[in-house]
């Protein structure tokens, strides 16, 4: 029987990785990338030579059942996402699912993932929170933070730099435009960013500045 190891990938800095994790990408007999590319880039950068499959949202239905297969016929395998814990708003559930399922062992390593260092940034509370990642894009978005409005404890959410303004106009809609937030972009990287602040002045600073990056949003209960 072989084993799935779920591997975070630096958010940022390519040096934010473990040890374990570059033994364990260079030992694998494969990684399962979302893309093929990005990953690519880490792997060269760290002279790992193993071979990559591509494993993403578009096709981990097909391809689930198979790599499973593989899995129980003794094959070792490394699942990573473009940055970040595989699984955390990016693919990976449903491949650890049906291993768990099938009587393959699944682990996975700590390590990089965005939201810890933007909440400890953040200066809210954070001895209880809810993640929510991304907001629902249409469909059950107004109810969502309809509900959210009574949620006690602090929030994350995860956002591209084209919705962030618009996320943070309607969370000042919904839980009150004084309510205090924090903004971090481009987490470990050269522009690393965080602007703290009420939901109303980090709308007008995102409406000022060009919002560009990868945004984590975090806010306070009520």
């Amino acid at each position: 029987m072989g084993k799935l190891y779920v591997v975070p990938t630096p958010v940022g800095n390519l040096e934010d990785i473990t040890i374990r994790a570059l033994n364990l990408l260079k030992t694998c007999d494969l990684i399962l990338a979302e893309d093929t590319r990005t990953s690519g880039f880490l792997l060269k950068h760290y002279d790992i030579g193993t071979r990559m499959q591509s494993h993403h949202k578009f096709n981990e239905h097909r391809t689930t059942a198979q790599l499973v297969e593989r899995l129980r016929g003794g094959e070792s395998m490394a699942l990573i996402s473009d940055a970040g814990t595989p699984s955390i708003s990016d693919p990976g559930f449903l491949l650890v699912r049906a291993c768990i399922e099938a009587g393959v062992e699944v682990e996975c390593l700590p390590g990089a993932t965005a939201f810890v260092p933007a909440l400890v940034e953040s200066g809210l509370p954070s001895d209880r929170f809810c993640f929510e990642g991304f907001l629902p894009q249409k469909k059950g978005r107004q109810t969502r933070l309809r509900q959210l409005a009574d949620e006690h404890r602090t929030m994350i959410f995860y956002e591209s730099p084209y919705r962030v303004v618009k996320t943070l106009t309607q969370l000042a809609e919904h839980l009150g435009g004084e309510r205090q937030a924090s903004v971090s972009r481009e987490i470990s990287k050269i522009y690393a960013e965080t602007v703290r602040g009420t939901l109303e002045g980090l709308i007008a600073h995102f409406t000022e500045q060009d919002p560009r990056g990868e945004f984590v949003i975090v806010v306070s209960g009520k």
